[in-house]
């Protein structure tokens, strides 16, 4: 009779080995050093962030947002397309185990600085490397949250990155559930420009999630009227000093790390053509006609201020 005793091991795992490992690192444009070390995984994490888009589309566009990797492959490298926080995570968690990384899953509430607690719908990973065993250093990889790090931030108490002006740390706190360290909550803040004080984000616990997880929470992100991502399109794109963002037809065409912004309407029409010049995602023309239908329903533009990332 065959063994059980490690019937789910597969399930903690991120199908590194069905990943098109060449395809992907093309997609990236990461052609360096491919072992486990934390200078590749920062090399790994930069070229993520700025090679593939954040965007919501498929949900917009009335389809469902499969997370399983063959799906993944097709749709983020194959056909070029970008995704949110649920797709981002689970295709770099999969890179990162077939490069021979310690990956776990969590997952994380997005505040925005709301002061609320909201649901945890947000993926994020905790990263051991080659150096790991000796240095005890681990790592966050945050590269599907829109306005990510562009480099993991180490996982203690006031660690951060000022990368290119972007600048992130990370704060340890207690709850009123979890009196000590240990049981509490890192909080990842980002000082949005020169001279402003530090916003908090997301905040997340080290309990592990696995795949499973995160689909359950990817199908309240996908469906549920209260998901910021059912109602308009957001599309966001991270450069090395620009950010650019779509929220519904509300175009915010640079968004630097010292503050400005530049904030156009467009016309319906307009979108995706902006959409593939400005972003890389390049609709057909049947998604693009339901996509400016859809458009064309939503109420008008609130502004892309306090918009939710996931």
């Amino acid at each position: 009779m065959e063994s059980t005793e490690h019937t789910g091991d597969a399930d903690r795992r991120w199908d590194g080995d069905e990943l098109d490992l060449e395809a992907y690192l093309t997609r990236i444009g990461h052609t360096g050093d491919r072992s486990p070390t934390e200078a590749n995984l920062r090399a790994l994490h930069r070229a993520h962030v700025l090679g593939i888009p954040f965007e919501n589309l498929e949900i917009v566009l009335g389809r469902p947002v499969p997370l399983d990797l063959p799906a993944l492959q097709d749709k983020l490298v194959r056909r070029a397309r970008g995704g949110y926080c649920f797709e981002h995570a689970r295709l770099f968690a999969a890179a990162l185990e077939r490069l021979g990384f310690g990956v776990s899953g969590l997952t994380s509430r997005v505040g925005m600085g709301s002061g609320r607690v909201r649901p945890a719908t947000h993926a994020v990973l905790r990263v051991e490397t080659a150096e790991t065993e000796e240095t005890g250093r681990v790592w966050i990889c945050d590269v599907g949250f829109g306005g990510s790090p562009l480099e993991p931030i180490e996982l203690a108490d006031g660690a951060g990155t000022a990368d290119s002006g972007w600048e992130f740390r990370l704060e340890r706190r207690t709850t009123p559930l979890g009196t000590t360290a240990e049981a509490g909550e890192w909080v990842l803040h980002e000082r949005p420009g020169a001279g402003d004080g530090w916003a908090d984000l997301h905040a997340f616990t080290l309990d592990p999630r696995y795949a499973i997880d995160w689909v359950v929470g990817n199908h309240y992100v996908s469906t549920h009227p209260h998901s910021p991502f059912v109602r308009r399109p957001i599309v966001q794109r991270t450069g090395p000093d620009v950010r650019h963002g779509l929220y519904g037809a509300t175009l915010v065409t640079t968004v630097r790390a010292d503050g400005s912004r530049r904030v156009r309407e467009l016309e319906p029409r307009e979108v995706p053509g902006v959409l593939g010049d400005v972003f890389g995602v390049e609709l057909d023309a049947d998604d693009s006609g339901a996509l400016v239908s859809a458009l064309e329903r939503l109420p008008a533009p609130d502004g892309p201020a306090g918009v939710p990332a996931g």
